[in-house]
C-alpha cells in the first residue's frame, strides 16, 4: 500500500546539537518542525561521555544525557519528533521531496540538513570483529577503560595528538602509529606528542591486523620504508584518522566539496538550492564543535524561517 504524502512548512533531517537547536528555534518560530532522527539519534555525542567544554555545564555533562536534554527541549515548543533514516531526496521541485525509510514520501516547504558526520575506519576484518572489544574511534569516550595499560592509537592530525596526550594521561604507554615520514598535525600539536615520555610515534607504519580472539591483545605493523612486521603488544586499539560527512544522498542534489562536506554559503546555512539548509558537521570540516554545530543549527532555522517570509 502507498503511503498518503505528508506535508510540512519545515522538516529536519538528523538529530545532534545543530538538529535539535534548529528544532527549538523553528518551533518557536512556528514553522511546525518535523524531524527525522536519523541513524544515530542524538548524533557524535551520544557515544561520548563527558563534555566538558560546552558553555553553561560548569561541571560538565554526559553527551547522550545532554542530547536528550536538547531533545526535551525541541519538544516541549512542539517539534514532532520522528524515527526514521532519510533515504532519498527530490530537491529539484517544490515543495522539496524526502523519502524516509524508502517508503514514507514528505513534501517539505523547507528542509534543514543536520545529517553530521561519521568516524572513518581502516576497514580491517578484525578491527569490525573487535569493535567494542578494544577498538574504539573516540580515545575520550572509552580512553578511561584503559587506565593503566598499552594502547595503540592510528591517525597523524590534530585530533590524533589530542586523543594521544589524552591517552598518555590514563594509560601506562601509548604507541602513535603513523603511516607517513610526518604528522600532518600542527607543530605545536607534533611537539607536545614527540615530548611525551609515555608516547611512541612508529613512524611509516601500516596496521595490517588488530590480534586478539575475545578482546584485543596487540597489533602487526608494518614499517613500509624497511619492509619489516612487528607485533606489539597492546589492549585497545584507537581509530583517529578523521571523519566523513553524511551527505550521500545528497550527491547530485546539492553541491558539495572535494571532501564530500556540504558546500554553504559563507556565513549563512545556505545551500546551492533555495529553501534547503545545512547545519553541523555535515557542512563544517573546520571546528566540528558541539557548540558550533548548535550555532550553526540556530542559523539555519533563522535562515529558514527568513527564507519562508520572502516567498509570502
Amino acid at each position: 500500500m502507498e503511503n498518503a504524502t505528508e506535508h510540512v512548512q519545515c522538516l529536519i533531517i538528523g538529530s545532534g546539537p545543530a538538529g535539535y537547536t534548529a528544532a527549538i528555534y523553528a518551533a518557536r518560530a512556528d514553522m511546525k518542525p518535523v524531524m527525522y532522527q536519523g541513524m544515530q539519534p542524538g548524533g557524535q555525542l551520544t557515544i561520548t561521555t563527558e563534555v566538558e567544554n560546552f558553555p553553561g555545564y560548569p561541571d560538565g555533562a554526559q553527551g547522550p544525557q545532554m542530547m536528550e536534554d536538547f531533545k526535551a527541549q525541541a519538544e516541549r515548543f512542539g517539534t514532532d519528533i520522528r524515527w526514521g533514516v532519510a533515504s532519498k531526496v527530490d530537491f529539484s521541485v517544490s515543495p522539496k521531496r524526502v523519502w524516509i525509510d524508502e517508503k514514507t514520501e514528505i513534501t517539505a516547504d523547507t528542509v534543514i540538513i543536520s545529517t553530521g558526520a561519521s568516524a572513518k575506519w581502516l576497514g580491517l576484518p578484525s578491527e569490525e570483529r573487535l569493535n567494542g572489544f578494544g577498538v574504539s574511534a573516540c580515545a575520550v569516550c572509552d580512553g578511561f577503560f584503559f587506565k593503566g595499560q598499552d594502547v595503540a592509537i592510528v591517525g597523524a592530525g590534530d585530533t590524533a595528538c589530542e586523543e594521544a596526550t589524552y591517552l598518555s594521561k590514563l594509560c601506562n604507554k601509548v604507541t602513535m602509529i603513523v603511516r607517513r615520514e610526518e604528522m600532518r598535525a600542527s607543530k605545536a600539536m607534533q611537539h607536545r606528542v614527540l615530548n611525551n615520555p609515555k608516547i611512541t610515534v612508529l613512524f611509516n607504519s601500516e596496521t595490517e591486523e588488530i590480534l586478539g580472539d575475545k578482546g584485543v591483545t596487540g597489533a602487526r605493523i608494518k614499517n613500509t620504508k624497511e619492509n619489516t612486521t612487528q607485533d606489539i603488544t597492546v589492549t585497545g586499539f584507537f581509530v583517529a584518522i578523521g571523519h566523513d560527512p553524511n551527505s550521500g544522498i545528497f550527491k547530485g542534489q546539492l553541491v558539495l566539496h572535494d571532501n564530500g562536506y556540504i558546500n554553504t554559503v559563507a556565513g549563512t546555512t545556505r545551500t546551492s538550492i533555495a529553501g534547503v539548509f545545512a547545519a553541523g558537521d555535515v557542512q563544517d570540516y573546520t571546528y566540528r564543535q558541539a557548540v558550533t554545530a548548535a550555532g550553526s543549527g540556530c542559523m539555519a532555522a533563522l535562515d529558514a524561517e527568513r527564507w519562508l517570509t520572502e516567498q509570502e
